[in-house]
């Protein structure tokens, strides 16, 4: 039953009367004092003292009494508000007796927590050290409430704030070390030795002051790194709440952050690649190559050990954790696959190897390339296997250094950085080539729940958000493909009538450009050619304003020729963009792809065995192991 009591207090104190009526004093001659509590007579004026509460729980264990007190409550009314929020947390199950610090409950739940993975628990273990128990270890559990969080991040952005000066402060002295010793460097070719001695102090004092600006320098903690430390206070409070009810709310839901915008993947197009040359300026944190640029990539590490690594990393996106744990029993040549069910993890730059998890472990494809490329990598691992004999290590797995050792996935990052430096193409991190996998196959015409599967993704929805990036092509023959579909009544004149040869076809399809040019005022002549010195297809006529019109009128000249000749036009293609500056005005280009109708039929093939491509790739790689 809730039956709380309320009384006020206050720190009053008297002398300790002896029984003869006289104040009791210590060994050092001091009076003895005690308080006086409920019975001081000021307590009777209003706003003397504070407000204390208490009320019984139901008994323990073995009918041990469960008394609950608190008190320093400034009104009757605030005691009873509190009395009634202990009472309902206690019958809900949260123990309101417990004395236990957030810091010692933090402990608790990370040794509980005995499904982490490692770099899970390795993370939230930085997390409690660096941020949770300075902050919050002291504070009773009981006692933890929104506003405390408040103070913690409050703090961390004062922190913020303070090592932000300090790094300015470095940079300064590291520019004035550089500065110094240029000064030095400079009186090597004149002055003599007495002479450059003054620089050269200057440069050692100045050096040993970096050095000291340096001592105790830390990161600044981002609002990502807010965010991750909110996640894991979040998860030891659920924890907390559904094992025992340690808490009445997730106060760690109610926190305010700075807002994050995840870095968007942005192309390297030649206009950015001429901006990065001139000023050496990266776009944003997360670049993704063209399909021209990952060419020039593969060509120049042609003949780099792991050639074959870079190529699987560009086409395949994995992790380099999972490249790094491969074995070669997880490879099938003739099959065409390669599955993903290990995978290296770095605490410490310390290696595990860990299990995945459920989603990311999956059986990639591999192109008929793709396979050759593992051959070719096996031979020359049996090459330098018989060229370092007994000292060769053997680790069972795909990708290894030249004597066998496995590859540290710090050390992928590293030597990829190095190639592309030394390419001279623009910069991007390994990571992400993943995007990078992810665009070209959406480029190929992939289904986006195909991608969701070859880079190990829970859901389409984080393949879509966050490992694809738009290309120019992409983006070109989406806008060209958007107005293709929407007829253009634009008005033209048939000079010649357009007539496509039989030459022209290549099978059932036949590729050809539409070239126009203004002629004088508003009037524009559009020509079918081949080629930019073939002869006229066809010629019309028209009077625009410009390449929009010319475009349109070159569009609805075939879309009625294949209407009229029962031919079906594929695709178009308009390249009016290449066209630079007053040019954009005089012409206009377009490449179409018109097919037959008639096309050949598959009766008569058995689809039931496989093709005898394949047939003689299995064969060729098969000579190819053997040799």
């Amino acid at each position: 039953m809730f039956d709380p009591s309320y009384m006020r207090r206050c720190a009053c104190q008297e002398p300790v009367i002896d029984e003869d009526g006289r104040p009791q004093k210590d060994a050092n001659g001091k009076l003895k004092m005690r308080k006086i509590g409920a019975s001081c007579p000021k307590l009777e004026e209003k706003d003397h003292g504070t407000w204390h509460l208490y009320f019984e729980l139901e008994p323990g264990e073995g009918g041990k009494r469960q008394r609950v007190r608190r008190g320093g409550f400034a009104k009757k009314t605030d005691a009873q508000r509190k009395a009634k929020e202990l009472y309902d947390a206690a019958t809900a199950g949260t123990d309101v007796l417990s004395d236990e610090t957030c810091g010692a409950f933090f402990l608790r739940w990370i040794k509980a927590k005995k499904s982490l993975a490692r770099t899970t628990r390795h993370g939230y273990q930085e997390h409690l050290d660096n941020y949770l128990v300075p902050h919050l270890g002291h504070i009773k559990r009981r006692d933890l409430k929104v506003r405390h969080l408040d103070l913690m991040y409050n703090a961390i952005e004062r922190e913020n704030a303070e090592r932000i000066l300090h790094r300015l402060r470095v940079t300064e002295l590291q520019e004035a070390r550089d500065e110094a010793h240029r000064a030095w460097v400079k009186t090597a070719g004149y002055a003599k030795r007495e002479e450059r001695r003054p620089y050269r102090q200057a440069f050692l004092e100045a050096n040993m002051a970096l050095r000291e600006g340096r001592r105790g320098l830390r990161k600044v903690t981002s609002p990502a790194t807010m965010h991750r430390v909110n996640d894991t206070l979040s998860s030891a409070l659920t924890w907390g709440i559904k094992r025992e009810q340690a808490f009445a709310k997730n106060w760690s839901q109610l926190v305010e952050l700075p807002s994050v915008t995840r870095p968007k993947p942005i192309v390297w197009t030649p206009e950015r690649v001429e901006h990065w040359k001139r000023t050496g300026e990266k776009p944003g944190p997360v670049m993704v190559w063209t399909p021209k640029l990952t060419g020039e990539f593969l060509d120049f590490v042609k003949d780099d050990w792991l050639y074959e690594l870079w190529h699987s990393f560009i086409f395949l996106g994995p992790r380099r954790g999972e490249m790094a744990a491969v074995p070669w029993r997880e490879v099938s040549i003739d099959a065409l696959w390669l599955r993903i069910s290990q995978q290296i993890v770095e605490v410490a730059y310390q290696l595990y190897g860990e299990t995945p998890k459920a989603e990311s472990v999956r059986t990639v494809s591999l192109s008929l390339e793709s396979a050759d490329n593992l051959v070719s990598f096996r031979t020359k691992q049996e090459q330098k296997r018989q060229e370092w004999g007994a000292a060769y290590v053997e680790t069972g797995r795909v990708w290894t250094h030249e004597n066998g050792e496995a590859l540290h996935p710090d050390w992928i990052s590293r030597r990829f950085t190095r190639l592309v430096e030394l390419s001279g193409l623009p910069p991007v991190r390994l990571h992400d080539l993943r995007h990078l996998a992810a665009t070209l196959s959406l480029l190929a015409g992939n289904d986006i729940k195909v991608v969701q599967e070859k880079l190990g993704h829970s859901s389409r929805q984080i393949t879509s958000d966050t490992y694809t990036s738009v290309l120019p092509e992409m983006m070109r023959a989406e806008a060209e493909s958007v107005i293709s579909v929407v007829p253009r009544e634009v008005p033209y004149k048939v000079h010649t009538p357009l007539e496509i040869p039989e030459t022209t076809w290549q099978g059932d399809l036949a590729v050809f450009f539409a070239h126009g040019a203004r002629q004088a005022g508003e009037d524009w002549s559009v020509g079918a050619q081949i080629g930019p010195d073939s002869d006229l297809l066809g010629l019309v006529s028209l009077a625009g304003r410009g390449q929009d019109d010319a475009a349109n009128a070159a569009v609805k000249w075939m879309r009625d020729h294949c209407t009229s000749n029962e031919l079906e036009l594929v695709r178009i293609e308009n390249f009016n963009d290449q066209y630079q500056g007053d040019q954009r005005q005089e012409f206009a280009l377009l490449r179409f792809t018109i097919a037959r109708t008639e096309t050949p039929s598959i009766a008569g093939w058995d689809t039931s065995h496989p093709a005898p491509l394949r047939r003689n790739n299995r064969q060729r790689r098969a000579r190819s192991r053997a040799a």
